[in-house]
């Protein structure tokens, strides 16, 4: 299918605003907000809600449950967001705290929830709005009649994560019945459009920068990260299965001169405990993201450190389009979408075979700042906005 070219979201007033609704795959309009809308789909919301193109937006959390909800509210109070006139936002309730797996009651479900979401975007006066949605479920299983055109944004291949097993079957499901409706489909990589099939729009769109926090002089580094001696190659990721332990234990082995930095929340601590003694690895955990950015921009090394899954070669891993913003020399598993990504990207069959590549990468040095400027506005998330956009028109 051939798509017209888009252009960015214009930050002056048009003639042309739409309405929008946006719903959340498993994280709320809180958690966003509390993680600094760092993610792809927190970009994408704000936006859309910065954007005088959209004259007004709702927001929909995914469904919670009543039962816990009270503890989750006052965790989430300074999160919440604040409704204005183009603003509304949506958390729909329900007793049960999980989605069923039976595709039939997944079906009742969801139709249930787009049910909640129509009637607030009616109270919150929406006419005709175009839908966007980063839950397969709701893409799969809602009707969406009453919107202007339906877009799903896949930014992983749920179909391929082991933690989300018991739901493979509805995300199969939701897969074919957004390839059946025709609806608009933006990917980060060619694999979730492989898997999905849409027969309407649909495009390969990666993950990008937000100029605003890579532009500028050197931030100093964090204290803690300064006391780590160098050099320094820095992991920013959810320490999960995702990461090769074995990979790192070897690295680690092989180059006790290099310390290896890992920084993300730590969904399993059991997973990572053979790391934990090693001298020159050093677990950081969740940071907040101004000392993200301080870190990369101090690193002599950055790593994507992945085994290679269904899961990792679906991915457009957002940390190294942030590792190259940051000019700092990049050793990745060799996936599928980080292939063609530039010379400073080296590319190794495993974690322990990084080895080999370390003082090549070392010797690549910073970035000189023209070209490091000129990767991040052609990387630019307001580019890349615009490209998801286009696919339901308007």
């Amino acid at each position: 299918m051939t798509l017209a070219e888009p252009s960015p979201l214009k930050p002056a007033s048009s003639h042309h605003a739409r309405d929008f609704v946006f719903t959340f795959s498993y994280e709320s309009y809180a958690d966003a907000h509390k993680r600094g809308m760092m993610r792809p789909p927190d970009r994408l919301v704000s936006a859309l809600i910065n954007s005088a193109d959209v004259r007004r937006i709702l927001v929909a959390d995914p469904y919670r449950s009543w039962v816990t909800s009270w503890a989750r509210t006052l965790v989430d109070i300074q999160h919440r967001a604040r409704q204005t006139d183009k603003f509304r936002h949506v958390s729909p309730m329900r007793i049960a705290r999980a989605d069923p797996v039976d595709l039939a009651g997944v079906e009742k479900v969801y139709l249930g929830y787009e049910a909640i979401v129509r009637r607030a975007a009616d109270g919150a006066g929406l006419e005709r709005p175009a839908f966007v949605t980063a839950s397969p479920l709701v893409a799969g299983f809602a009707d969406l009649d009453w919107t202007d055109g339906a877009l799903y944004y896949a930014r992983d291949d749920w179909l391929s994560s082991p933690a989300r097993r018991r739901y493979w079957p509805a995300y199969r499901e939701a897969y074919q019945r957004i390839a059946d409706s025709g609806r608009a489909v933006a990917a980060v990589s060619q694999e979730i459009i492989d898997r999905i099939e849409p027969t309407g729009p649909h495009r390969v769109v990666p993950n990008g920068i937000e100029p605003s926090e890579w532009l500028g002089a050197q931030p100093a580094p964090p204290a803690w990260f300064e006391r780590i001696p160098g050099p320094r190659a820095a992991y920013l990721g959810t320490l999960d299965s995702r990461l090769d332990i074995e990979g790192l234990e070897a690295l680690a082995t092989a180059r006790p001169d290099v310390h290896i930095v890992l920084i993300g929340p730590v969904p399993d601590h059991g997973y990572i405990r053979s790391l934990r003694d090693r001298p020159n690895i050093h677990i950081r955990g969740e940071v907040r993201r101004r000392e993200v950015v301080a870190v990369l921009r101090n690193a002599e090394l950055t790593l994507l450190a992945h085994r290679r899954t269904a899961l990792t070669e679906a991915m457009s891993p957002l940390k190294v389009y942030e590792y190259l913003a940051a000019g700092r020399p990049v050793l990745a598993t060799d996936l599928r979408p980080v292939n063609g990504l530039g010379s400073r990207v080296l590319l190794a069959d495993t974690v322990a075979d990084f080895v080999d590549l370390i003082d090549p990468a070392l010797g690549m040095g910073i970035q000189e700042e023209p070209a490091r400027a000129s990767y991040i506005e052609a990387n630019a998330w307001g580019t890349r906005h615009a490209e998801i956009l286009s696919l339901i028109g308007g």
